[in-house]
């Protein structure tokens, strides 16, 4: 009788011992996963096998006769026999690298790869010794730029495809290519067409010679002359892991580290190169408070700095101190910080984000997915937020990567076209406001049920909803600042009507899902706990609770404008730039009685409205751990020594609470760490033995603690007129924020202002594309050009957040759930 099971595996023999490979698996990854290394250049585990480089050609007999093949185009069979040290082999592999040195210029002295360089080790290991070309070698100009941050030395390549595939089959932007013939052929990007890719780094980091080089990075140092420890990016909230590398205390560069749940070793190249504004001679380096005629910001030391704070906080009223901020910090600074607020000050009014996320509640309280869940093959992605590429760029890869290879269908409902809406399934784009109606029409057209809406087709929705199939994963965020979180919690609420559906969170800042879980938001304590349910456990560890729900960002500003916050506390946070209400933000920092910044670099809220600032120590300055957006756990290794008299935020939290008669009974982040998990089942399971097998993939810590999701209203959007249109306000991965503007590769990178408009809207309008118009709303004007865009949905206006010119932020009314529009000609 036939064994029905699936052979798994299949017998091999290499070199004369016998491995077990996996079907299907190839010849390369077999024998380097049981010891044995086949040397090669075009190969990269992340990307399709080409066999361009021939270097991994090994004998390999089938059944039918040895011959040499190339181990990265073969799988493995039952029966191979496989030879990588017969003499045919080495002769191939040293003919190889002869025919690749023949060419390649002998400067490894002034290489930045030298030392690092697979091209050197091999020729070592596996080449002739000597060459017999005597010619002269090719010529090129070098190095040439082919962008801000990327410099390309074609004399060095050696044509092994690794970045024209990267920039193709990974990031989508096909803006590097082979080019000419023959002996003549070179990588190149096209005339006047640079390799604008927020992820070009990527090929730097795996270029295995010289031949690409990163700005940041060249000229240096040595790699012998590096320390490097494992960390987690900070830029974002999908938690990239990473190689953070030094020389003599000095952040020097950022390596990606393939994680398999997270980040494949992928990164932005926001993630890889913020660690200049660390560098930055602008860092604050000691405390500064208001003094002199003119008010200004001057140095002072830390024992003044904390007697005001302690005549500051001496007999205020709990409910008048806010804390605003908190998605810069570790975890464990996060813990102390909520642990003084809500246990020593006794407030509720904290808040990690600034007006532009989503209730704490709904983020935690949902069914929650992983990155490996969302990317299931055959599963089904619903977007409902902002755009991955802009946002989030390493998730934005692995979701590219679902999508174009592992058959995982991607439906949008976004206020306009994204990075991912070339290979979407399909792409509705409703205007701000309307999003939850579509959600809620989309399940029901599921369920059978004819649905349309405000400008969607029924037909469009049937054919989107017949595509959903397999397990739904929404990946749910903040689209838009111009409309409210209101529509968002209405289509998630919707959408969790649909069969084997969980979320992911798409928030975008920092730690900020740390935060959360950390208790910094209002009527949330550490570990998913309301105040309501978990109020009595803290009490009795902490002292004391606030007992009420306290105010979000937007109530804190609005209580402050009004004079009713005495002390407002800035955790790494700019209002000014950041909250969508720029009138709101100015408003409640002028009417706070003390403003109170804490940060690592200034801002222009720190600059205009902070009385007393502290220094804090920066993310490769600290110990800690990082929370991403599945509710992953990652550690954070402090790499050089805090900036100047700066400390960590935690240190700072535990000195106030101190001088204020309390004891936060935190140490380190060790205890820190600790403690939450004695007082978090979410956390039970994070410990140091944890965090430590757990490695480079970080520990999960799953499950919504007793949060529960709210209950969704309907979003009371106002009807506007015929010439009125909705704002649609997004980010970019590039703009004017305080740690960019303080990175010397990234500063120029922000574009302009630019105002986009469905082409049906231009002759209603009465503008051109590419003239200057006047954008009117009810809180201000800007001047700015104006072209067409058929991704965005005919009655919007789409405008960037944070342009280093012009802030959309000027024209946001943060009290509406949404914001209308004029468009004048200027």
């Amino acid at each position: 009788m036939t064994d029905t099971h699936a052979v798994s595996t299949v017998s091999v023999t290499v070199n004369g011992e016998e491995i077990q490979g996996n079907v299907g698996e190839l010849l390369i990854d077999a024998c380097e996963r049981n010891g044995t290394y086949i040397p090669r250049f075009c190969y990269h585990p992340r990307m399709s096998p080409v066999g361009m480089c021939r270097m991994c050609l090994v004998e390999v007999d089938t059944g039918r006769g040895p011959a040499l093949q190339p181990s990265c185009m073969l799988a493995v069979t039952e029966g191979m026999s496989v030879d990588t040290e017969s003499d045919l082999t080495k002769k191939a592999q040293d003919g190889v690298l002869e025919f690749l040195l023949a060419n390649h210029p002998l400067d490894c002295p002034v290489c930045d790869k030298g030392g690092e360089c697979p091209l050197q080790d091999q020729t070592m290991a596996f080449g002739p010794g000597e060459s017999r070309f005597i010619e002269e070698k090719r010529h090129y100009e070098k190095p040439i730029a082919i962008s801000d941050t990327v410099y390309l030395d074609r004399e060095r390549c050696i044509l092994c495809d690794r970045c024209t595939r990267f920039a193709d089959e990974v990031a989508g932007d096909t803006l590097i290519h082979f080019m000419d013939r023959g002996n003549n052929t070179q990588v190149n990007t096209f005339p006047n067409e640079p390799f604008a890719s927020y992820f070009s780094g990527n090929t730097v980091q795996i270029c295995p010679v010289g031949a690409l080089t990163a700005k940041p990075y060249r000229f240096k140092a040595r790699p012998w002359d590096l320390e490097d420890n494992l960390s987690t990016a900070w830029t974002d909230s999908v938690g990239s892991r990473i190689t953070v590398q030094s020389s003599r205390n000095k952040v020097l560069r950022v390596l990606g580290v393939d994680s398999d749940s997270v980040n494949w070793g992928w990164l932005s190249d926001k993630e890889r190169f913020a660690f200049e504004a660390l560098n930055s001679e602008g860092r604050i380096t000691q405390p500064m408070a208001r003094s002199g005629a003119n008010n200004d910001l001057t140095s002072t030391g830390w024992a003044v700095a904390m007697k005001t704070i302690v005549d500051v906080f001496t007999d205020v009223e709990p409910t008048r101190v806010g804390v605003i901020g908190g998605a810069r910090l570790t975890n464990e600074s996060q813990y102390a910080w909520a642990k003084l607020a809500k246990g020593v000050i006794g407030t509720d009014n904290v808040d990690a984000q600034l007006g532009d996320g989503l209730p704490a509640e709904l983020v935690l309280g949902l069914p929650r997915a992983t990155i490996a869940d969302a990317c299931r093959p055959g599963g089904t992605i619903i977007l409902v937020g902002p755009d991955p590429k802009e946002d989030l760029g390493a998730l934005f890869l692995r979701l590219r990567h679902a999508v174009v290879n592992d058959g995982a269908r991607l439906i949008e409902l976004t206020p306009h076209r994204t990075g991912l809406s070339g290979i979407a399934a399909h792409s509705v784009h409703p205007r701000p406001g309307e999003v939850g109606d579509l959600a809620a029409a989309l399940v029901a057209a599921s369920s059978g049920v004819a649905a349309d809406t405000a400008g969607v087709s029924a037909d469009a929705i049937a054919a989107a909803a017949a595509s959903i199939s397999g397990p739904v994963t929404v990946v749910l965020g903040r689209a838009s600042l111009a409309e409210s979180a209101a529509a968002a919690v209405v289509a998630a609420t919707a959408l969790n009507g649909l069969a084997n559906v969980s979320f992911l969170s798409a928030l975008r800042r920092g730690n900020v899902h740390g935060a959360l879980d950390a208790g910094l938001a209002p009527g949330l304590l550490p570990g998913r706990t309301t105040l309501a349910d978990g109020g009595a456990a803290f009490t009795q560890a902490w002292g004391s609770v606030p007992s009420a729900v306290g105010l979000d960002t937007a109530g804190m500003l609005a209580a402050a404008a009004a004079g009713d916050i005495d002390v407002l506390v800035l955790l790494g946070a700019d209002p000014l730039s950041d909250f969508p209400d720029a009138a709101a933000a100015e408003a409640g920092l002028f009417g706070a009685g003390t403003v109170i910044a804490i940060d690592t670099l200034p801002n222009a809220s720190l600059l205009a409205h902070a009385d007393l600032v502290l220094p804090a120590a920066a993310a490769t300055e600290v110990e800690g751990t990082f929370t991403n957006l599945e509710g992953r756990v990652s550690v954070c290794e402090q790499k050089v020594t805090p900036c100047g008299t700066a400390r960590a935020d935690w240190m700072i939290a535990a000195q106030i609470a101190s001088r204020l008669g309390a004891d936060l009974g935190i140490d380190s982040p060790a205890a820190a760490r600790a403690e939450l998990a004695s007082l978090s089942s979410a956390h039970g399971d994070l410990t140091e033995e944890a965090l430590a097998a757990a490695g480079i993939e970080g520990v999960l810590c799953a499950g919504n603690g007793s949060i529960i999701a709210p209950v969704a209203k309907d979003v009371d959007a106002p009807t506007n007129d015929a010439y009125s249109l909705r704002l649609v306000a997004t980010r970019r991965m590039y703009d004017a924020g305080t740690m960019l503007a303080h990175s010397p590769s990234s500063a120029g990178l922000a574009s302009s202002v630019e105002l986009r408009l469905n082409p049906t809207d231009f002759d209603k309008l009465g503008v051109d594309s590419g003239s200057v118009v006047k954008l009117i709303s009810s809180k201000g004007v800007l001047m700015t050009p104006v072209v067409a865009d058929l991704g965005v949905p005919a009655g919007s206006a789409a405008i960037p957040a944070n342009s280093p010119d012009a802030n959309a932020n000027r024209l946001i009314d943060g009290s509406q759930p949404v914001t209308d529009v004029r468009v004048e000609r200027s």
